[in-house]
């Protein structure tokens, strides 16, 4: 009951905050290795992750009927598939790493992980204010 309150009070931010946390560790795997020859550079379709959540909450969800069918949204491991990025410009040794790529994604995903703290500090700060009758 606790964790469908706060569902509510703290909307999508949560499960937001927890994505870009994974996103962010995926993204500094890539940078450290951009030396690494033959390492490919992963990363994590944020957008996809967020709506297969949603759809994990709907009242119809996808079942798979035949081996041969993918699976749905619970299938996979953690929270969604790591996906390769392809590079702009090849390396001749195989690592598919672009150093200004990654860290313009991880900037990216840094400014968004802190608007979702925002929010969510706002609401508790008005969560409290109601509740101290300020």
């Amino acid at each position: 009951m606790m964790m469908g309150l706060l569902g509510e009070v703290f909307g999508p931010h949560e499960l937001a905050l927890r994505l870009r946390g994974e996103r962010a560790g995926v993204l500094a795997a890539n940078l450290a290795n951009a030396d690494t020859p033959g390492y490919k550079a992963r990363d994590l379709d944020f957008a996809t992750l967020l709506a297969a959540q949603g759809q994990e909450q709907s009242s119809l969800p996808m079942a798979v009927t035949q081996g041969a069918h993918l699976g749905g949204a619970d299938a996979g491991g953690g929270a969604g598939e790591l996906l390769y990025r392809i590079p702009f410009q090849p390396s001749r040794d195989g690592n598919t790493v672009e150093s200004q790529v990654e860290f313009a994604a991880f900037g990216a995903n840094a400014v968004r992980y802190q608007a979702s703290l925002m929010f969510i500090n706002r609401r508790i700060a008005g969560i409290e204010s109601a509740l101290t009758g300020q």
